[in-house]
């Protein structure tokens, strides 16, 4: 087994706007999240958020501390929540174990235990996608599936952004310290998400693509609203959303997207408007 890690340093908007393509992506995309029975980690320096993915095939895959966590184990001073967006498999945290199906959402509160991951089925591994922020108190594990995730239809098909929120691991449905995850279902016929656009300075974000055909693409917009730049992405790819920037997309089909914040605090409706008639 192979851990995979890289650290992010946090970017200033003064900064942001001199970067150029490769820069951009340099600081922001994280190309590869799935590779078999590999770990693939970033660890940013906006509010210490940690994305990654495990693609268990031949076997249990386990969760090693990175060298900046300094700990013995990952989650000694985290918490995590972790979605399986692959064929069925399992999650083992110290001695309990989790099964995980397809677009479920498991959080794992602060512990000194081992996390290992495996697949069912190798011929239909699973895919753990997962983020991590610090953790100052512990939570009880939970599973939540999509039937019990805080549902929200927003958007039109005469507007492309028909799409359906499933609010999964917040606070009014498991209880933690700063992380906060959930789904969003794009319907067929729209493409884009979270217009009009917003930013959070209380709160970063990080945003996984996934169910998009390998021919097809999103565009991943971000920046400060008077001063937009975009990332091309392509299927399975997460893009780190520091708390100045905007962060919206539209692609050539319907999709699906993992979005995960940590910061501040656990309100879900703070978060600052911008008009899409301002951005430039």
């Amino acid at each position: 087994m192979k851990t995979n890690s890289e650290v992010r340093y946090a970017s200033h908007p003064q900064d942001a706007k001199h970067y150029d393509t490769r820069q951009l992506r340099e600081h922001y995309l994280i190309e590869t999240v799935f590779t078999a029975d590999e770990a693939n980690i970033v660890y940013s320096m906006h509010d210490r958020m940690i994305a990654g993915g495990i693609m268990p095939v031949n076997g249990p895959v386990e969760l090693q501390p990175i060298d900046i966590l300094r700990s013995e184990y990952f989650l000694s001073r985290r918490e995590m929540g972790i979605f399986n967006v692959g064929g069925k498999g399992f999650v083992k945290a110290g001695d309990e174990i989790y099964p995980l199906e397809y677009k479920e959402a498991l959080y794992l509160g602060r512990g000194d235990r081992k996390v290992t991951f495996e697949s069912l089925d190798s011929n239909n591994p699973a895919k753990f996608y997962f983020c991590s922020s610090t953790a100052h108190a512990t939570y009880p594990d939970h599973i939540t599936t999509r039937e019990d995730a805080v549902k929200m239809e927003l958007g039109t098909l005469e507007e492309s952004n028909h799409r359906v929120i499933n609010r999964m691991l917040v606070k009014e449905v498991v209880p933690t310290c700063q992380l906060q995850m959930g789904m969003t279902e794009l319907k067929p016929g729209s493409t884009w998400n979270t217009m009009p656009a917003h930013t959070h300075n209380r709160r970063m974000e990080v945003y996984f693509y996934f169910e998009i055909p390998e021919d097809q693409a999103v565009v991943h917009f971000m920046g400060e609203p008077q001063e937009t730049r975009h990332i091309m992405m392509k299927n399975e790819q997460a893009v780190i959303s520091p708390e100045w920037s905007i962060h919206s997309a539209c692609a050539t089909k319907n999709y699906t997207f993992i979005w995960a914040m940590c910061g501040e605090n656990l309100d879900y409706g703070d978060m600052d408007g911008c008009a899409t008639t301002d951005l430039k």
